[in-house]
Parts: C-alpha cells; structure tokens; sequence
C-alpha cells in the first residue's frame, strides 16, 4: 500500500517537474521570439557625384546637385533634389548655353523586404520638377545658304531671361547601406515635359533638371549619390 502511494508520489513530482520545464521553455521561446528589431528614422542628406564627374569628361557641362529624404513610414520616404545645371548645346546652325536652378519633390516607396536590421533598399517613387533658368543664343546661321548668297554667322549673344519648365519623373532604384548610416545609390528616371517657356524667334532646348528637350516632350535621367543618414529616432 505505502508502496504504491510512493510510487504515486514520484510520478506527481515528475509530471510537475516536466509541465513547469515546458512552461519555463515556453516563455524563453516566446520572449525570443518577441524581440523587434528596430531601424533608423531620420532625415538622409547626400550629393549626386555623377554631375561633378560628367563636367569633368564634358568642357560643355556643369552642375551640382543636393538629394535628401525623410523617411515618414516603414517603407515611404518624402524625396527632393535641389541643383543647378548649365549646357551649352550645339546644332546644325544654333549654339546655345541654358543655365539655371531646379528642384524636384515627391516621394520613394521601398519595395524590398530587409533581413532583420538591414537598411537596403529597391525602390520606386514620383517626382514634380520645376526650373527656373536663362537661355543665350550665343551664335546661329541663318539657313539661306546659297551659292549666290552665303550666310554669315551671327556672334552676337542673344539671352533670354525668366525661362521655365515643369514636368513629372517616375524614380526607379536602388540603395545600399555600405557603411553604418551611409548609404550608395544608383536610380534612372523616366521624365515627362508639362510645360516650358519659349524664347521669341528660338526653341528652349535644354533645362535644368530636365536635361534636353525633344520633340515628342520626353526625357531620360540618372543618378549617382552618396548620402548620410541623420537618424532622429528608432521604431
């Protein structure tokens, strides 16, 4: 009798043993699994170098251009590019400088999932682009050149003022946490001209921000920049 009861006793304190084991291995589990990593929100300031080393290649070109973004949600930025631009452009029978500042707004959306406290990013966002910019025509050739009559070639610059454009960009991309707060960027954009103001008796062909104007109104962009992250906060 004592014997079973003993036996009945041993096997109560092992069961006990056992659920609290389970229980306590249960809760590490759940507090392990509970953790959150969490990730910078701040303010990301930063240059596109790819202009400074295309006026380096390019007697024609200058330009400077500042990119920033403040990340407002896990996965959405607000962007803008602010820069100044001059190119001169030469034709058959035209050349012309057009110089100016611009700025660009819009936003990014971060299309790639990240592995734990990794920052990367593959993104697509929109853009409003403004400029605003002068254009000189600093020499032409009138285009009634005969065997009789030849044309002269005109030198004395003619330089409009006040000139602008408007128009959209859509933003594809790519950016990479290469050290910790530095990011290095690459993106191509698609851009859209809406408006521009033409010069009297001559074509604005190029504007800042915009690059070359075409006929069909339509234009292609890149982006080179390395950025620094200001983090404000974590969540």
């Amino acid at each position: 009798m004592y014997k079973y009861f003993i036996n009945i006793c041993f096997l109560f304190v092992f069961v006990s043993g056992f659920s609290q084991k389970q229980k306590k291995d249960t809760l590490i589990n759940a507090k392990t699994d509970s953790i959150v990593y969490k990730t910078n929100y701040g303010l990301r300031l930063g240059i596109d170098v790819s202009k400074p080393i295309l006026a380096q290649f390019n007697s024609t070109y200058s330009g400077l251009e500042i990119v920033g973004d403040y990340r407002i949600k896990k996965n959405l930025y607000i962007a803008a590019e602010v820069g100044y631009e001059e190119e001169t452009t030469a034709e058959d029978y035209t050349n012309s400088t057009a110089k100016g500042n611009y700025i660009k707004l819009g936003f990014n959306y971060n299309a790639y999932k990240n592995w734990l406290d990794m920052n990367n990013e593959l993104f697509l966002g929109a853009r409003y682009g403004f400029s605003l910019f002068d254009q000189t025509l600093n020499s032409y050739t009138p285009n009634v050149n005969t065997q009789y009559f030849p044309a002269n070639q005109i030198t004395t610059p003619i330089t409009t003022t006040g000139l602008n454009a408007h128009w959209t960009e859509f933003v594809i991309g790519l950016k990479v946490e290469t050290f910790k707060n530095f990011f290095l960027s690459f993106s191509g954009s698609y851009k859209v001209l809406m408006s521009v103001k033409e010069p009297e008796n001559f074509k604005t062909l190029y504007s800042p921000g915009f690059n070359r104007i075409f006929e069909t109104g339509t234009g292609f962009g890149f982006n080179y920049t390395l950025t620094y992250l200001i983090p404000f906060k974590k969540k």
